[in-house]
């Protein structure tokens, strides 16, 4: 059995938020040790993953701390200038425009994979020590940190561990920490669409009785859907033909765009809460999918991830510049309160929102349209929604 002396911390997965996390705290000078089940394919352009993010402002800049984010836009991240939600039931529009909130653009959308890539180019320059493929089998804490134990014998000793291998997170489960799971019984079907009309830089949403319907704008005019549907519609929308499906598709969309074709094979998957019932257990951090799991209505599951980090970035730097211990008990229960807090606090309003625009109550009905037009008539309001969304 290997040995390996004691890092500074153990991130355990290395998707987005794992492998930002890596290179967060590497870049203030921490040893890092960067633990991956399986290696990323790279990125080709003419393949595009069916899994994309609405990336928010204050994410591209952390990104862009970490020398990653101009490699993504030179690839190929679309801007969206515009968001436009409204009710099928009828009633206003609530609508963002970077213009009047004196930018050039409210976010990107941007491929899972690309992200991935190119976080993944980072690491051996930043100094992350990376092993994969290796899974972690055992965990054990003592005053000093963790001790990790591989399944291919290695074991790691840091000061702190990072759990970031997502929803079913094997080290969240080793550090004894519950995360209840709350199934919409819905599911998002995912696809690459082409338009009759341009998508004009806008991300679109429409509410729907069974859930609500996304158009993000892409390159090359094409727009990614995600179409949260009742797991009975779901399978019956999948099984109809292509040209039965972008019907529909078109039908439910309120032919905003004009007829619709698709560009790709679609997909679903499960759509869910989760949130862990807390964000440290002794030497051990809960970050991204690890931590919480959101309703994808609003696009911020991976924004909410990335601004864990950002958190413990700023926890960290801000306890080396006064030559503090950056690993104090109490520094990790703050930062582990805050984050609990702002991503229950985000998971139940996007579900309180989910719950509203699903409900054919009459006066629920009656009331929602009209309120979405009325906060689009109020700039301030909407300006309100905007940055709590971008992060600003």
């Amino acid at each position: 059995m290997s040995a390996r002396g004691q890092a500074d911390v153990v991130v355990v997965g290395a998707g987005v938020v794992g492998a930002a996390c890596a290179l967060a705290l590497a870049q203030l000078g921490l040893e890092v040790v960067l633990v991956e089940a399986s290696a990323p394919s790279r990125w080709q352009a003419a393949r595009r993953d069916l899994r994309v993010y609405a990336f928010a402002p204050d994410n591209a800049a952390l990104l862009d701390s970490l020398h990653a984010w101009q490699s993504v836009l030179a690839a190929r991240a679309q801007p969206y200038r515009r968001m436009r939600v409204w009710d099928a039931a009828g009633g206003g529009e609530l609508a963002f425009d970077a213009d009047a909130f004196g930018r050039r653009e409210l976010g990107w959308i941007v491929e899972h994979a690309l992200l991935v890539d190119r976080l993944w180019d980072r690491l051996a320059g930043a100094g992350v020590r990376v092993l994969c493929p290796a899974r972690v089998d055992a965990l054990a804490q003592d005053a000093q940190g963790v001790r990790l134990q591989l399944d291919d014998g290695t074991r790691v000793a840091a000061r702190l561990a990072v759990a970031a291998d997502g929803a079913e997170s094997s080290l969240r489960a080793l550090a004894g920490v519950d995360a209840p799971r709350h199934d919409y019984d819905q599911r998002g079907i995912v696809a690459y669409v082409s338009t009759a009309h341009p998508h004009e830089d806008t991300a679109w949403q429409r509410f729907l009785p069974g859930g609500p319907l996304a158009f993000l704008p892409c390159g090359d005019g094409l727009s990614s859907i995600v179409w949260s549907a009742p797991d009975a519609e779901a399978t019956r929308l999948l099984a109809l033909d292509d040209a039965a499906f972008v019907a529909e598709l078109a039908h439910a969309f309120d032919a905003r765009l004009g007829d619709v074709a698709l560009a790709s094979p679609r997909a679903a998957f499960p759509l869910r809460r989760q949130l862990a019932q807390e964000c440290v257990a002794g030497h051990v951090l809960l970050v991204g999918d690890a931590a919480h799991v959101v309703h994808p209505l609003a696009g911020q599951g991976v924004n909410l991830g990335l601004r864990d980090v950002a958190a413990l970035r700023d926890s960290v730097a801000a306890a080396l510049r006064l030559r503090t211990d950056w690993s104090a008990p109490h520094r990790l229960a703050r930062w582990g309160r805050t984050r609990h807090s702002e991503n229950a606090l985000a998971a139940y309003a996007f579900e309180g929102m989910l719950r509203v625009f699903a409900h054919d109550a009459p006066m629920a009905t009656l009331l929602r349209g009209p309120l979405l037009g009325l906060a689009g008539r109020m700039p301030p309001l909407a300006h309100l929604l905007w940055r709590r969304a971008s992060g600003a």
